[in-house]
């Protein structure tokens, strides 16, 4: 049987059942519900061909040349739904709710299988995010200058228990010049912003949810518009620890990435940093001398900041003095932090 189901409904399902997303390879790179199996109905090239058939000759033409080239996949496709719908349920969308997820759904229900359509496809989907991802949501911006350790800090307040959403880890980018350094491809804006929609709903409809500071761009990518507002005019909670701390952090983390790329975006910062700064720190780079890379880099990073923290508009900035404190101490005094906040603010 099939059943045609809304998004908020379909989601719901799709915590217990296959989502099966039959759009091609490209339309799913560029972005999916986080969790959906790509089973595609066409391949890239195929699509583009029933697609010209479609707009130069006719639909029946644009039909029958789909029905050629999904023939012979059909018994693998069943096999392969089978396998993934081991309760005998699974859930299917495409782009709009159209011709494509409703053959496979034919196909997949010919075969016994509990089948949910979504109404609407994946267009729906992102007008839903788009619309109820920060509805009444309240944001806890954690702010400090580079190498205060606020992803560590972010992660460790996950791990506390605290509503918190690592956004460079979603983004797989440290939000600087130096941010991709050994971590590979980042995601598209727009599968970031489905990433982001669901960490946000599996945190408490009224909670404070702690976020890093960041630009709108991290990396290639952008947070979405209306998030971005709401981070720019949220309560910051400004870490400060000690220059020692900080160096001592920053070499932690990229003293052992990739030399070839440190070099590369030691080079990106030329023309922002000064030719002289990124000279001698290219120097120090080839000499292994990850410290005195981070003393000649750190007074442009910290400008940059205080620059960025100027241009906030209606923001409460609340420092709060981390150095040399624990890590659980410096949980404690984040979260007593927010709680002041919380009544002051919201």
């Amino acid at each position: 049987m099939v059943e045609k189901i809304e998004i908020s409904e379909f989601l719901k399902r799709g915590k217990q059942s296959p989502i099966i997303d039959v759009r091609s390879p490209a339309e799913f790179k560029k972005g999916h519900i986080p969790g959906a199996t790509n089973l595609p109905l066409f391949e890239n090239k195929e699509r583009e061909i029933v697609g010209i058939l479609y707009k130069n000759k006719s639909r029946q033409d644009a039909i029958r040349k789909g029905l050629e080239i999904v023939g012979p996949k059909m018994t693998a496709m069943v096999d392969q739904a089978i396998l993934l719908a081991d309760k005998g349920e699974i859930l299917i969308h495409c782009w709009r709710g159209g011709m494509r997820s409703a053959s496979v759904a034919w196909l997949f229900e010919s075969v016994g299988l509990q089948v949910y359509l979504l109404e609407g496809g994946y267009k729906q989907y992102r007008s839903f995010i788009r619309e109820t991802m920060f509805q009444n949501r309240k944001l806890l911006v954690l702010g400090g200058l580079t190498g205060s350790g606020k992803t560590i800090l972010i992660k460790a307040l996950m791990a506390a228990g605290e509503p918190a959403i690592d956004l460079e880890g979603l983004a797989n980018h440290r939000g600087s010049a130096f941010g991709g350094v050994g971590l590979g491809n980042q995601p598209s804006t727009e599968y970031f912003e489905n990433l982001l929609h669901e960490q946000m709903e599996k945190l408490p409809a009224d909670s404070i949810v702690w976020v890093e500071d960041e630009s709108r761009r991290i990396g290639e990518l952008f947070q979405p518009e209306y998030f971005h507002n709401i981070l720019r005019t949220s309560p910051v909670a400004f870490v400060k620890i000690s220059d020692v701390e900080r160096r001592k952090i920053l070499v932690e983390e990229y003293g052992n990435q990739p030399h070839d790329e440190l070099i590369e975006s030691v080079k990106l910062l030329t023309k922002r940093a000064g030719g002289l700064i990124s000279k001698q720190a290219l120097l120090a780079l080839d000499e292994r001398d990850y410290g005195k890379v981070v003393d000649l880099l750190l007074p442009y990073y910290d400008k940059q900041y205080f620059f960025g923290i100027k241009q906030r508009s209606n923001t409460s900035i609340h420092e709060i003095n981390l150095a040399e404190l624990s890590d659980s101490a410096k949980i404690i005094a984040l979260t007593q932090l927010k709680q002041k906040i919380a009544v002051r603010k919201y």
